[in-house]
């Protein structure tokens, strides 16, 4: 029998990480600050989980500013949308076959 786990990707263990990719999934863009408050993360921790997804390019960031004040929102990229896909399918496969 194949390893159940062996197509899940590494990225996405992250229940924080999964929770920011299923909201980019939905919405074109999602600011820094509604991401913080819609999972309830401090500022810390959702900047190095974003990371993680930024460097893996499967998230983009768009910097720029409302009036004086910095505004940074994130969009999810054509490589997230495919991998985060083919993780949601190797869990409804694991799943099935379990």
């Amino acid at each position: 029998m194949k390893n159940p786990i062996a197509d899940l990707n590494k990225i996405f263990d992250s229940r924080i990480r999964l929770g920011v990719m299923s909201m980019l999934v939905v919405n074109n863009e999602i600011g820094f600050n509604d991401l913080k408050k819609m999972l309830e993360l401090t500022d810390g921790n959702l900047a190095s989980h974003l990371n993680t997804l930024e460097q893996a390019e499967f998230i983009k960031v768009h910097k720029g500013f409302i009036g004086r004040k910095t505004n940074t929102t994130y969009s999810i990229t054509p490589l997230g949308k495919q991998a985060f896909k083919a993780h949601l399918d190797a869990l409804e496969k694991m799943i099935k076959k379990l």
